[in-house]
């Protein structure tokens, strides 16, 4: 191992601080994560009667949270153990999903907001344009750009400051200080999987504004017109709060002249972006009728449990009273 690479192994190592926060983190939103995901599955895909294109965008939603969130536990393995025991191809796999996670998200968000400008603007046209056939074209096409243009990431055998640890530190897990290298691959990527997506929703954000604004949506109704207020207020803050900082923060590394090592922004920006598997549930409560329901179900049984075992306790502790008394006679 020469001077360099072990200069450059030492600067990318994860302080201890880091690693902490990160296994609590992850573990939180892999539990919470995996149980909303699959319960919103379970409800779009398999208990879902009438199917229509909105449901089928929240399946991918969910679909994509779970793929990444699947990873999870390998990431709190390596960081509780400073060391990346599962090889070198998984790493570039693990690292590649971070990659493909916002640019999905970010796509199936776009859609998601123009299936809401046709249910406001053109309800005339719901029938021809909100089918589910071209919802799952839509899907498929997205699944096919996004996991293509991150292909690469896992194919291509380029310089690897993994290969002289004998791929035991996995600095591709990273993130977003791994991929500085490629300038031009992921500008490229910036600007079709970021830039295209978040402007298709604020177009049709401000068109949607500026129908209701002007009373254009008067033979919508109220529910409808409600539904996709809520479902477009979500998306934005979700893309505010989880997508923009990462990318941000992306292009302030890819233009720095310094060579990569830890970013304390870099991380905190990629928990941000982590923390989206979670905030969908927000999505999927708004959508479905069904969903809401499953989760009142599971809250008042809980508070049903709850009450249960507090009238156990008092009956327990007035038997014991009266007991007492008895033997006190």
């Amino acid at each position: 191992m020469n001077q360099s690479t072990s200069s450059l192994i030492m600067e990318n190592h994860v302080p201890q601080v880091y690693r902490t926060a990160s296994i609590a983190f992850y573990a939180i939103i892999f539990t919470i994560g995996l149980v909303v995901n699959l319960t919103a599955l379970w409800v779009f895909a398999l208990t879902t009667k009438r199917r229509n294109s909105i449901t089928v965008y929240m399946i991918n939603v969910a679909l994509v949270d779970l793929i990444f969130i699947l990873m999870l536990p390998f990431r709190m393995v390596y960081y509780s153990q400073d060391y990346w025991p599962f090889g070198d191809v998984f790493c570039r796999i693990n690292a590649a999903l971070t990659v493909l996670y916002p640019c999905l998200a970010l796509w199936l968000f776009a859609l998601i907001s123009t299936d809401r400008y046709v249910a406001i603007v053109q309800p005339r046209h719901t029938r021809e344009l909100k089918s589910v056939r071209k919802a799952l074209l839509s899907c498929a096409g997205v699944w096919i750009m996004t996991l293509g243009s991150t292909a690469p990431l896992v194919l291509l055998d380029k310089e690897d400051p993994d290969r002289v640890s004998n791929h035991t530190t996995c600095i591709k897990m990273h993130d977003i200080i791994y991929l500085k290298p490629d300038y031009p691959v992921h500008f490229t990527r910036l600007i079709f999987f970021f830039l295209v997506p978040v402007s298709i929703m604020v177009g049709c954000y401000i068109i949607i504004v500026d129908n209701l604004i002007h009373g254009r949506t008067s033979k919508l109704k109220p529910k409808v017109k409600q539904k996709s207020i809520k479902i477009i207020i979500t998306l934005i803050v979700q893309v505010l709060v989880c997508f923009v900082p990462f990318h941000i923060c992306f292009v302030s590394l890819l233009l720095q002249s310094d060579k990569p090592g830890y970013n304390t922004w870099g991380s905190f920006t990629t928990f941000l972006m982590n923390a989206s598997t979670v905030l969908d549930i927000i999505l999927f409560y708004i959508v479905s009728k069904q969903f809401q329901d499953r989760v009142m179900s599971v809250i008042l049984y809980r508070n049903y449990l709850r009450s249960v075992r507090r009238k156990s306790l008092h009956t327990n502790s007035v038997r014991s009273l009266s007991n007492l008394t008895s033997a006190m006679i």
